[in-house]
């Protein structure tokens, strides 16, 4: 617990400065394309386009059933390929940044669990601008906006929760052995057709026990509950409250094994350049 304490009260105490070097992150990143920042936002729209011909077009897929009806395959897509961004973009981008900057923190009396908490923040303003579009988009579809978007600030936080928990363990692993980097790269590439994005989990219900291990994904758990609130089908957290609890018990077991390894070795970081 004192781990925990640690890490969130330095990110608190700093937050000014996540927002300031994720913009200048974004900024430099960015700097020598004509279009700027814009390629943070027409990457994964480009990215969905591509599923979509191939899964929409080329593959039809029949509409999905949500709370009683039918959803068009594309806009059920979308939205689950938006978190999915940014969870992937996310994590591989704080899962690097620790050892990617380590020999400029050095010369820094600068908190290292900032670090990858200034990577997810660089890609949390993508995922809002990706969400806003989204919402336009929904709404030029005739799903209007109704009481359940009220959830939706509930799994901004718990996505933000899940990537900045999850990375806190990447990141210090991939310090200490650069090879996790690469695995989680190729794991989470994987993880994209097993976390209900392009397929919904409802196609297993002949085998309760495999879809029961499957919704045990957390990803799965909030691209659902996104999708509850945009095509306003029911209170995903309240319903299935088993879940709720699986995911915030697995949240708090994560940021403490990821606090305890970051505080353990930070001190050592240096000598694993």
């Amino acid at each position: 617990m004192k781990s925990i304490w640690t890490v969130l009260k330095e990110q608190f105490n700093h937050f000014y400065l996540v927002r300031r070097l994720s913009m200048y992150d974004i900024k430099s990143k960015n700097q020598n394309n004509y279009l700027g920042i814009v390629w943070e936002v027409l990457t994964p729209l480009i990215s969905i386009l591509i599923y979509w011909f191939v899964f929409a077009t080329l593959r039809q897929r029949e509409p999905i059933q949500m709370g009683g009806m039918e959803v068009p395959f594309f806009f059920w897509l979308f939205i689950g390929f938006v978190v999915w961004t940014f969870f992937f973009q996310g994590s591989i981008e704080a899962s690097k940044s620790i050892y990617r900057r380590l020999k400029m923190l050095s010369k820094m009396t600068f908190p290292l669990s900032l670090i990858p908490n200034v990577a997810i923040f660089s890609k949390f303003y993508t995922h809002l601008i990706m969400l806003f579009i989204a919402f336009v988009v929904f709404q030029f579809a005739g799903y209007y906006i109704n009481i359940y978007y009220v959830q939706i600030f509930y799994y901004i936080f718990g996505t933000y929760a899940l990537v900045f928990s999850f990375s806190l363990i990447t990141s210090t692993l991939s310090t200490l052995v650069r090879d996790v980097h690469l695995l989680l790269n190729s794991l989470l590439r994987m993880a994209l057709y097993l976390s209900g994005v392009l397929w919904p989990l409802t196609l297993l219900s002949d085998f309760p026990t495999l879809m029961r291990l499957m919704q045990l994904n957390p990803l799965v758990y909030l691209i659902e509950g996104y999708r509850s609130v945009f095509f306003g089908t029911e209170w995903y957290f309240i319903i299935h409250w088993e879940l709720t609890l699986y995911f915030w018990g697995l949240i708090f077991v994560m940021l403490s094994i990821g606090a305890t390894l970051h505080v353990k070795f930070r001190r050592n970081f240096i000598d694993y350049l």
